[in-house]
């Protein structure tokens, strides 16, 4: 039985509300899928000459031998559409949740940092591709927002994420392929069923096709379904206010999370932040342990993409601890570092209220060991710096993290908190000259 074939009209309606984009990017791996798509949409601008630019974006994870001759073929690809390509070589940490979790998360991190803003990045997700999201969802005991499966659009850090390709099957996008003739890469991974999503494709799902052969419009149906009983849920529960830790953590208060809907108000807000909602046993047990434990504890929601933990009377997004490496390092003044899961730290001069340096001289910057004492510049007296975070009511996770900037062993400044009183510290800057300010940006 022939399926329909796909042609890039097919795309009119979906592509003609987005022409006012400034541009367009499309995830590109060099697989069957994303191929089908960078060339629908290669020919759709063709035929619509006033569409937004166009380019294509290739992560290298890095993880198979072939990734290397895996980036060459994108870029050949790319040449001969005359698509821009913009290639990313990317370090997959293994944070114990797999290889797919782990690269899923670097390819994500690289498209949202990618877009501008009201550009639109567009996967070439399938039918049988949320048909499977559906199935892994439910065999992990997802709730009404995680069965809803892949959105067809969301946000994605200053522009939007679209998924064209979700009504098509599977089988279709190959067709297209062959009608075209276009060369896809093999990522052999794809055989090892001993990972879920290749299990459920290459066991079980074939399987429900032999005796329901309607299944994956069916599948689509019921998650159609669920996403507009998430829809109805989010009218009638408001959604949590969004507050912020001390060091700019945003969270929501333990209080707005009280009553029955607790947990699913607290899956709206993650939704609202474009995250991914948390496995349903592992979201109760935290709920449960918010409820019954006491004040002083600090219950932990460690999910794939992102940690939870009350501190006092919110629980709060930590910062990202992937590539989090707090070695100390000289810095110099008009030096700018970008320290992972820190933020951005400089060195910058100020007319009031700094450190007064001599030329050439370089500051050391270090952290927490213990013991460390700050006299804080408007406030008498020596105090202890963990005396110091807790009253300022520095979470825990930001504790170790706090930068520290010394002239040999004498502590000038913790972070953009605390001036120290030192033998460096100035109230105005000498006639003709600067005094310098730890600036820090922070990555909560």
């Amino acid at each position: 039985m022939s399926v329909p074939v796909i042609t890039h009209s097919d795309l009119d309606g979906e592509l003609t509300a987005l022409g006012s984009a400034p541009h367009w990017y499309v995830g590109f791996s060099g697989g069957v899928d994303s191929t089908a798509l960078l060339h629908l949409l290669s020919r759709w601008r063709r035929a619509n000459p006033g569409a937004p630019p166009l380019t294509a974006i290739h992560i290298n994870h890095g993880m198979q031998s072939a990734a290397d001759d895996w980036q060459v073929h994108c870029e050949w690809v790319c040449k001969m559409l005359q698509v821009p390509l913009i290639s990313h070589q990317v370090s997959v940490l293994n944070s114990g949740r797999g290889d797919e979790a782990d690269a899923r998360e670097a390819r994500y991190r690289v498209f949202e940092q990618q877009l501008g803003d009201a550009e639109i990045l567009f996967l070439g997700h399938h039918l049988d591709d949320q048909v499977e999201t559906f199935f892994l969802r439910l065999l992990r005991g997802a709730g009404v927002q995680g069965l809803a499966a892949m959105p067809a659009r969301r946000a994605l850090g200053r522009g939007e994420l679209l998924r064209p390709l979700l009504a098509f099957t599977r089988e279709q996008v190959e067709q297209y392929i062959r009608e075209q003739g276009l060369s896809c890469i093999e990522d052999p991974s794809n055989s090892d069923t001993a990972m879920d999503r290749n299990f459920l494709r290459a066991e079980l799902l074939p399987l429900l096709a032999s005796r329901w052969p309607g299944y994956r419009r069916t599948v689509a149906r019921a998650g159609g379904h669920m996403s507009a009983t998430a829809e109805v849920l989010a009218e009638l529960l408001p959604l949590p206010e969004t507050v912020y830790s001390a060091m700019g953590d945003p969270g929501v208060l333990q209080q707005s999370l009280a009553g029955k809907s607790g947990a699913q108000q607290l899956r709206s807000w993650l939704q609202a932040a474009g995250l991914p909602t948390p496995d349903q046993a592992a979201l109760e047990e935290f709920m449960r342990q918010l409820r019954e434990s006491g004040a002083d504890s600090a219950p932990r929601l460690q999910c794939s993409a992102y940690c939870l933990q009350r501190y006092r009377d919110a629980i709060y997004l930590l910062p990202d601890e992937v590539g989090l490496n707090l070695a100390a390092f000289q810095l110099r003044p008009g030096d700018i570092f970008q320290v992972p899961g820190v933020g951005r730290l400089a060195l910058e001069p100020t007319r009031e209220a700094g450190v007064f340096l001599e030329p050439d001289e370089l500051l050391h910057l270090g952290w927490r060991e213990g013991g460390e004492r700050c006299s804080p510049v408007g406030r008498g007296g020596s105090n202890s710096l963990k005396k110091l975070l807790q009253e300022r009511d520095v979470p825990p996770w930001w504790r170790a993290r706090i930068p520290l900037l010394y002239l040999g062993e004498e502590l000038l400044c913790v972070g953009d908190l605390w001036l120290c009183r030192s033998s460096r510290y100035r109230d105005f800057a000498p006639r003709g000259d600067s005094l310098w300010r730890l600036v820090w940006q922070r990555s909560a």
